[in-house]
């Protein structure tokens, strides 16, 4: 706001005066940063409940008199807008101010804090208590209130929809056989099985969360429904579609139910097996090119988290070495690696109820443990790759699983080292596909002999103390030690008194790593010479790279 527009909007909150949405204060300096937070929370879920945009917190304006006195509170910019920060990391949802405003009037200083209405479906809560108003006091969210908010999510949430020309007979009786099946296996330790099996269809579902007050909703249709009810849905798309790409092709869509349907899909993939001979043995290791669990894990994740206001299907593309799953809309909550690395739980679902339904039947949980504990570990328990998040197309999500090896080492480092920590895992997944982890993961892993040389070229260590027929071809991927090679030349000269540097390029040649290409080459031999000088052992007649090396 210019300064203009920032005085009128203070006379306009002077004039009205304190309600549940605005709030002055006489602050100074020391002005608690937690008190700052619950009124944050406070004004924020009264400007939910009464449809406002904004909440307004002030100060520099006397609480009695309503006169104009400034404030001293955080005079210096930056620490001033540092607040923004530590209101984001105490509320929940995380969350923080529109914009921190200053206004300097003729009788002193104005700091406004313009505080966003909460999401709907969402009340803000500061270190974990949720704060409302009372008047001009400051309290708890009420009971009634936080659900008043919550019940907002429903209209917002796509899967919650009650579908009112949807009948029980839409429903499979497969599938709701299915359903009730896998909720007795799910919660017999907590309900009695002779009253899970006494419920009758509306009972049971509306407490697998797939009804509202009665009503089938779009998720009930998804998860339960009949093909032909997919046409109650429209004009949004309830389709998953599988897709051959290569040498062979061929497609197949599948609709609801998809409780059902899923497991149809993973069907059509083809079941080849994959194996690799470990160090020593002469059986190879067998394992499945794709595991039906960590298919079905990535499968169900797409169907909870579809955008399906945006009428696109899913679809799972089958190529030659990998499965790529696609799915519309942005990644909801979070960044993929942070539920890779365990360091995020969900606080929020694109399609709430479709989620908590997918949870009570068994195809997913709601607290992200299945992109790393399925799918991930997963793949590591097979010695796979890792699968890899692409987010490079506008709202959307792909995919991709690996079911092929890239490096053999990796395959046969995880073997032999089942203990391996999860981020070693996850670093050396890194290495195997041409990136760089980060430093402290590169010396650690190399400190403890799994991987080998230089960034940008580093690559996962074979294990040749297990090799058997494999030593050969390891030694010549493996760097030998430079001081191997620093003996070599220095044997040469002894032998030939002199030498330039193609010599010593004739000289060990072969013997490099083959990882290294021709300039990696030179630049390693003109290293090893400049090492041998530093240490006092040769020396150069001449600056060139023609120049003769001799014994010091």
């Amino acid at each position: 706001m210019s300064p203009e527009e920032l005085q009128s909007q203070l006379s306009a909150l002077l004039t009205t005066w304190e309600s549940e949405c605005v709030e002055f204060k006489d602050a100074n300096d020391n002005f608690s940063t937690s008190d700052i937070g619950k009124y944050f929370s406070a004004l924020a879920n009264e400007a939910n409940l009464r449809g406002l945009a904004s909440a307004w917190l002030v100060f520099g304006v006397d609480n009695k008199t309503r006169a104009i006195i400034g404030t001293a509170y955080r005079p210096e910019h930056a620490r001033l807008h540092s607040l923004k920060h530590q209101i984001a990391q105490g509320t929940d949802p995380a969350t923080s101010f529109r914009e921190i405003h200053e206004l300097a009037t003729p009788s002193g200083r104005v700091v406004l804090f313009e505080i966003p209405a909460a999401p709907r479906g969402l009340p803000i809560a500061w270190q974990t208590h949720f704060y409302a108003r009372a008047g001009e006091s400051l309290t708890g969210l009420s009971i009634a209130k936080q659900d008043e908010i919550r019940a907002q999510g429903l209209a917002d949430d796509w899967s919650a929809i009650v579908v009112k020309e949807a009948a029980p007979a839409d429903l499979d009786p497969a599938a709701l056989a299915k359903a009730r099946e896998v909720f007795l296996a799910r919660y017999r330790a907590r309900l009695p099985e002779t009253t899970i099996r006494a419920w009758d269809d509306a009972t049971f579902l509306e407490q697998a969360k797939l009804t509202v007050r009665g009503g089938i909703t779009r998720a009930c249709l998804l998860l339960l429904g009949r093909d032909t009810a997919t046409a109650l849905l429209n004009p949004y798309v309830a389709e998953l579609s599988w897709k051959l790409e290569g040498p062979e092709r061929g497609y197949e869509h599948f609709h609801p139910p998809f409780l059902l349907t899923t497991s149809l899909l993973f069907q059509r993939i083809r079941p080849l097996r994959l194996s690799f001979l470990p160090p020593g043995q002469l059986i190879p290791v067998e394992v499945s090119k794709y595991d039906q669990r960590i298919v079905l894990e990535a499968l169900h994740n797409c169907i909870a988290h579809q955008d399906y206001t945006r009428c696109e299907r899913v679809l799972v593309v089958e190529r030659v070495g990998e499965l790529e799953f696609q799915n519309a809309g942005d990644f909801f909550d979070g960044a993929p690696d942070d539920y890779v690395r365990g360091t995020r739980s969900p606080r929020r679902y694109r399609n709430r109820l479709l989620a908590e339904a997918m949870m009570r039947l068994g195809m997913i949980d709601t607290m992200g443990f299945g992109i790393r504990e399925v799918m991930w570990k997963g793949q590591a328990s097979r010695y796979l790759p890792l699968p890899d998040f692409d987010l490079t197309e506008p709202d959307h999500v792909k995919l991709r699983l690996q079911g092929r090896f890239l490096d053999e080492n990796y395959s046969r480092t995880l073997l032999a080292h089942a203990d391996l920590p999860w981020p070693d895992v996850l670093a050396l997944d890194i290495i195997q596909k041409g990136g760089s982890p980060d430093d402290d993961s590169v010396k650690d892993l190399r400190h403890r002999g799994l991987i080998e040389g230089r960034k940008p070229k580093l690559h996962v260590a074979a294990d040749i103390a297990a090799a058997t027929d494999t030593e050969a071809e390891y030694i010549r991927h493996r760097a030998f030690d430079d001081r191997y090679f620093c003996d070599l030349i220095l044997d040469y000269l002894k032998t030939f008194k002199e030498g330039q540097r193609a010599d010593f390029e004739r000289l060990l040649d072969g013997k490099l790593s083959d990882l290294l290409n021709a300039r990696q080459k030179q630049i390693k031999i003109r290293n090893l010479l400049q090492r041998l000088r530093r240490e006092g052992k040769i020396r150069p007649n001449g600056k060139t790279r023609s120049a003769t090396w001799i014994l010091a």
